[in-house]
């Protein structure tokens, strides 16, 4: 009760003669392809509010350093973006985008996000905040210091995950899940704490991944969503044309972001290969191997999910 009490409190000082001022975390660097999403969206509502909805944007997690449901639902920061996946608190309906070989091209992605994004609302609910618009990140695959050509070259390899399904993933390929914060993530391959990562060829780019490792071998492993939510209290308090612009902001973001992504994938390979990258396309084989793992982490996944969840599935594979 202090704690809502505080937050209304606090948004009463923000809303003046109708104008409001809102902070958004970002939780990746102000170069990050979905920091500049984020950076976009803030200008657009911006413009279309006429100036009376002020966002700014805080890159590199400076606002929230734990968990950014919990932040957004508690009133601590107004807004945040989040990497859907690895968002504790979000179940079972928040790994579905990273579930291996689900989606295998930004068209399947795209479908599979509008499948599930009622699932991802009611979630975001629960957790006392909207869903604004989310994003995918381009396809996962592993950086390493050899080409992974077989399963067999997955034994012994200590790789980075970012969530329970790419840990289980790894594991089961016969190699060494790790946790760790992104941003130890350069620091643990330069001491050998971990010799691998599977991520993004746009995280390979910001991390600077040809400086500690020589191989990106692109398995397509998933497309996982970064999302951007608000508190339900902030939220409530725009009167309906400001709403009415923000989700005109956020429908026109995210429809820029999907198709821009695409373009920030080439330009990621393109500048670690022009960096000393080797970048290359996973073998049939490896993808037949691995499509094993795949398919009995999905098998898992759905014993024990509620039928809602396995209606998305049913559903996207009509």
């Amino acid at each position: 009760m202090l704690k809502k009490c505080l937050l209304v409190a606090s948004l009463a000082s923000l809303v003046l003669a109708g104008n409001v001022k809102m902070n958004l975390n970002a939780k990746y660097g102000a170069n990050n392809f979905h920091t500049k999403g984020a950076e976009k969206f803030a200008s657009l509502v911006k413009d279309y509010t006429g100036g009376s909805v002020d966002i700014t944007v805080h890159a590199g997690s400076s606002l929230v350093k734990g968990n950014p449901l919990k932040a957004v639902k508690d009133g601590t920061v107004a807004m945040t973006d989040m990497f859907i996946p690895f968002t504790s608190g979000g179940g079972k309906v928040f790994g579905i985008s990273a579930l291996p070989f689900i989606a295998t091209s930004y068209d399947d992605a795209f479908k599979l996000y509008q499948i599930s994004k009622p699932a991802y609302e009611k979630t975001a609910k629960k957790w006392n905040q909207k869903l604004l618009y989310s994003v995918t990140w381009p396809a996962s695959g592993f950086y390493s210091n050899k080409k992974l050509e077989t399963l067999a070259d997955f034994k012994g390899v200590k790789t980075r995950t970012y969530d329970k399904n790419s840990a289980q993933f790894v594991n089961d390929a016969g190699g060494n899940a790790v946790a760790l914060p992104w941003g130890e993530v350069y620091s643990a391959l330069r001491t050998g704490m971990v010799n691998s990562v599977i991520t993004s060829s746009s995280s390979g780019k910001d991390g600077k991944f040809w400086e500690v490792l020589t191989n990106f071998t692109k398995i397509n492993y998933a497309y996982p969503l970064q999302a951007v939510t608000i508190n339900l209290d902030y939220w409530n308090s725009l009167d309906s044309a400001q709403k009415d612009a923000m989700l005109k902001a956020a429908a026109e973001i995210e429809k820029a972001q999907w198709e821009a992504v695409k373009a920030e994938d080439k330009d990621a390979l393109d500048t670690m290969a022009n960096n000393g990258m080797h970048i290359s396309e996973a073998s049939d084989k490896l993808k037949k191997e691995l499509a094993i793992i795949a398919n009995k982490m999905l098998k898992e996944y759905l014993s024990d999910a509620n039928k809602d969840t396995k209606k998305i599935f049913e559903e996207y594979r009509k």
